[in-house]
């Protein structure tokens, strides 16, 4: 299957694919970009409103207390290295960049808590510049669709992706697989019984040749 004739069939199934983490301006997104690292968006969803409330801009979360910051978001994972994160972003915004989110890839790289993965969230989602965010949704779909290889790393697989699906369609993309990867295709027990792409998908390919390791051997009459 090609990659268009994925991406129609993902758009079919998840027609309303999105960003899911709650935000008004590129601030708070990127403050739920940041607190979303090894925790769901639906978590992230249930703290980022108390935090919002209080600290609403980069100045007044880059002067709280810390221990403030942490009250707010403590029902997440991480959450000490994760306010500090938050607020040193905050403190950045504010001294180098005049209270603004950055719109390039080589300045919200420099911002504490925020790789590439996120910068391409936030550029994609804040600002309409086309870009392909692996996190591990996106990557599992990736290599199970045989789109990227096994052993590849993010970056590779973002930049096979990149190849392989036209610039206009890179944001849309990877909303879909996040969907996919998040609703259906997940790591544990992926709902393979209903699956488009059982014909080609590795995670079908590794499932036959374990249960054919595990059929005892016939001996002869």
């Amino acid at each position: 299957m090609k990659t268009e004739e994925i991406l129609t069939t993902l758009t079919a199934m998840f027609p309303d694919a999105h960003c899911e983490l709650n935000h008004r301006n590129p601030f708070e997104l990127a403050v739920a970009v940041v607190l979303s690292a090894q925790t769901t968006d639906a978590a992230v969803n249930k703290v980022t409103p108390q935090l919002f409330e209080r600290y609403p801009d980069p100045a007044s979360l880059a002067q709280a207390p810390l221990s403030e910051i942490e009250s707010c978001i403590q029902r997440i994972g991480l959450y000490r290295n994760k306010a500090r994160s938050i607020q040193g972003l905050a403190r950045e915004l504010v001294e180098r960049f005049d209270g603004e989110m950055p719109q390039t890839m080589e300045e919200l790289i420099t911002l504490p808590g925020v790789g590439r993965k996120s910068a391409n969230v936030i550029l994609s989602v804040c600002f309409g510049v086309p870009a392909i965010a692996v996190d591990t949704h996106v990557e599992r779909v990736s290599k199970r669709l045989r789109l990227a290889m096994p052993n590849d790393s993010v970056l590779e697989v973002e930049k096979k992706l990149m190849r392989k699906i036209p610039r206009s369609q890179w944001s849309h993309a990877h909303h879909l697989f996040i969907f996919f990867g998040r609703y259906f295709c997940k790591a544990k027990n992926p709902q393979c019984q209903d699956c488009p792409f059982t014909s080609f998908c590795r995670e079908i390919a590794q499932q036959k040749r374990s249960s054919a390791r595990r059929q005892p051997e016939k001996t002869a009459a």
